[in-house]
């Protein structure tokens, strides 16, 4: 049988892609849409041409792609621009982490009476994927409050989130150890490790930024601006993996500090240079999430899956209207905002790992369950929120009147 060289594949996800992206728009869908039905179709779940040994190799391609989205946020948040939201963001990014964490926790608990389960998979509901998002407002070159309230969201919300679940896991990790009568260790320390964790990775990320700010001003000709920036994300993202940090947090930090200390003229060169590059970047990332989509996962949804995703829907969704309504933002912003924060994917699934991990370590046959069913369970309602969370962005910035009329 004829082995195609993997690079060549690769060549051809990125025509292929480029064309699937055009076709579903044509019928009012993000182009990242189409990227991921295309990755599905050539992975795992159907002709398997990259099968998990490829996806594995091509693992740091969805590290970089995270770790320009992270940048690209980074860099739209300048303090002027937060200044203007008001301190509605702040209200949202709680209200909305919260209430998704709150909804689900009592959704799974009434279906299935164990408070441990209902902690865990409450835990996991706040983290959002900005891939989806970013690429939704880059696509249709959507600008306004809604996009800027977006982009702070998103970015800032992937902190929220690991605080919340390392304070929820630990809760939940400390009575099922006393269910066991295996107690031991302190509660306080596991909610004070992800707190450290988030100020680690901002502080790395402001250092890395400052250096970069400093090194990009000193560059004789724009052309070399991208390799520059392609440099510090590697580090930035190499360092994070290193340090057991969050590859987001540490990115974006590089581009808010980029964006606040820079000259507007230094700060548009440097995004200049990446419009080019971030389209290729998206067609990859979300190729590969479309090829690790595994549809024989979804079956294992049951009970718990689809009270997940009616409480992370509803929690998101009434969340970040609840908190814009308190934080007095406007009308479009509380009643949009939240259709832009359902993508779910690699932090989400990466906790439900370190869940499983760690609780199968404990032996109890409660523990046990929970480790065997979180992270199938989480992966399939990821399926679910990879492909909705793009198309209800755009609805949200269609009805913000947002994205830009087609000349």
């Amino acid at each position: 049988m004829l082995s195609i060289p993997l690079l060549a594949l690769i060549g051809a996800a990125v025509t292929l892609g480029l064309f699937a992206g055009r076709l579903v728009k044509k019928i009012s869908l993000p182009s990242i849409i189409g990227y991921m039905l295309l990755g599905t179709v050539m992975g795992v779940s159907v002709l398997k041409i990259f099968h998990q040994g490829y996806l594995q190799e091509l693992s740091f391609i969805t590290d970089i792609a995270l770790g320009f989205v992270a940048f690209s946020i980074g860099s739209e948040l300048k303090l002027s621009t937060l200044r203007s939201l008001g301190r509605s963001i702040g209200i949202i990014i709680v209200m909305e982490s919260f209430s998704a964490l709150i909804v689900v926790a009592v959704l799974v608990y009434l279906v299935t009476g164990d408070l441990v389960t209902a902690l865990i998979f409450g835990s996991l509901a706040p983290a959002t994927a900005p891939a989806g998002t970013v690429a939704v407002i880059r696509e249709y070159k959507a600008k306004g409050k809604l996009s800027s309230s977006l982009y702070a969201v998103a970015g800032f919300d992937d902190g929220v989130a690991i605080l919340l679940f390392g304070f929820t896991a630990a809760i939940a990790k400390q009575i099922l150890l006393s269910n066991a009568g295996l107690a031991h260790g302190s509660l306080a320390m596991g909610m004070i490790k992800p707190a450290i964790e988030i100020i680690i990775s901002l502080i790395l990320g402001g250092a890395l930024g400052f250096l970069y700010s400093y090194l990009v001003r000193k560059i004789d000709s724009r052309n070399n601006i991208p390799a520059l920036t392609f440099g510090f994300i590697l580090i930035g993202a190499g360092l994070a993996s290193m340090l057991h940090l969050s590859l987001i947090l540490v990115n974006m930090g590089i581009g808010f500090v980029l964006a606040n200390t820079s000259k507007q003229s230094t700060l548009m060169n440097v995004k200049d240079q990446l419009k080019s590059l971030m389209p290729l970047l998206f067609i990859l990332f979300f190729f590969l999430a479309g090829a690790h989509l595994d549809f024989a996962a979804l079956p294992a949804l049951g009970a718990i899956g689809i009270a997940y995703l009616i409480g992370r829907s509803a929690g998101k969704i009434g969340g970040a209207w609840l908190g814009a309504y308190i934080g007095g933002a406007s009308k479009t912003i509380r009643n949009n905002l939240g259709l832009g924060l359902l993508s779910q994917a690699g932090v989400a699934i990466g906790l439900s790992l370190l869940v499983a991990q760690e609780f199968s370590e404990i032996g109890s046959d409660q523990a046990q369950a929970i480790a065997a069913s979180v992270v199938t369970t989480i992966t399939a309602t990821c399926i679910f929120f990879e492909i909705v969370g793009p198309i209800t962005a755009r609805i949200a910035l269609k009805n913000a009147g947002e994205i830009p009329d087609k000349k």
